[in-house]
C-alpha cells in the first residue's frame, strides 16, 4: 500500500478560496485525495506585515515512489497558480507544502520530510487535529494532538464561514482510496 502523504494548503492574495480550490484541484490529480479539513484563516507566521491566510491540510494516496518528484510537482501547481518561485513567508497566491510522507524521513538539499516547522505552527497543527489527531511524527514520536499542546505559535487560527464549498466543517473525505 502507498503512503498517506500529508498537504498543507495556504493562500492570502486574491480570491483565497479560489486559489485553495484551485491547489486541491490540481493535487487530485497527483493521487487520490483522502481526507481533507476545513479551511481556516490566520495571522501570517514569520512575516507579520501582510494579509491573512486560507489554510487547509489534506491527504492522498499518489503513485508517485519518489517524494523530490511530488513535491516538485506541488511546486508547479503553485506556479499555474501564480507564485514567484523563490518567495519566502511572504504573501503567495498558493502555497502547498509536502508535511508528511507516510512514516518515512527524507531529506535533501532542497526538501526536508516531515516539514521542520509542523510543530512550531499552529496553522498546521489544528487542521491535522481535526482529521489525524492520532497521527504520529515519524521523528518525534509525537502525536499532532501532542504537538499541538506543546506548540510555541499563539498566532489566531479561526474556522473560517467563507461563502464557497471549502467552508464546510469536520473532516471532509473528498475521495476514498
Amino acid at each position: 500500500m502507498r503512503p498517506e502523504i500529508w498537504v498543507g494548503l495556504g493562500s492570502n492574495l486574491g480570491d483565497r478560496e479560489a486559489n485553495l480550490r484551485f491547489g486541491l484541484e490540481r493535487f487530485a490529480r497527483l493521487g487520490k485525495i483522502h481526507l481533507r479539513s476545513s479551511v481556516y484563516e490566520t495571522e501570517p507566521w514569520g512575516q507579520k506585515d501582510q494579509p491573512p491566510f486560507l489554510n487547509a491540510v489534506c491527504s492522498c494516496y499518489s503513485p508517485f515512489d519518489d517524494p523530490a518528484a511530488f513535491w516538485a510537482a506541488l511546486k508547479q501547481i503553485e506556479v499555474e497558480a501564480g507564485r514567484i518561485p523563490g518567495e519566502r513567508w511572504g504573501p503567495r497566491t498558493l502555497d502547498l507544502d509536502l508535511l508528511l510522507w507516510g512514516n518515512e524521513v527524507f531529506s535533501t538539499e532542497h526538501l526536508v520530510v516531515p516539514h521542520p516547522g509542523i510543530a512550531e505552527r499552529r496553522f498546521v497543527l489544528i487542521p491535522l487535529v481535526e482529521i489525524a489527531a492520532d497521527l504520529i511524527h515519524p521523528v518525534s514520536g509525537l502525536t499532532v494532538r501532542q504537538m499541538l499542546e506543546r506548540c510555541p505559535d499563539r498566532g489566531a487560527v479561526r474556522p473560517w464561514s467563507g461563502p464557497g464549498l471549502l467552508s464546510q466543517s469536520g473532516s471532509v473525505p473528498v475521495q476514498q482510496p
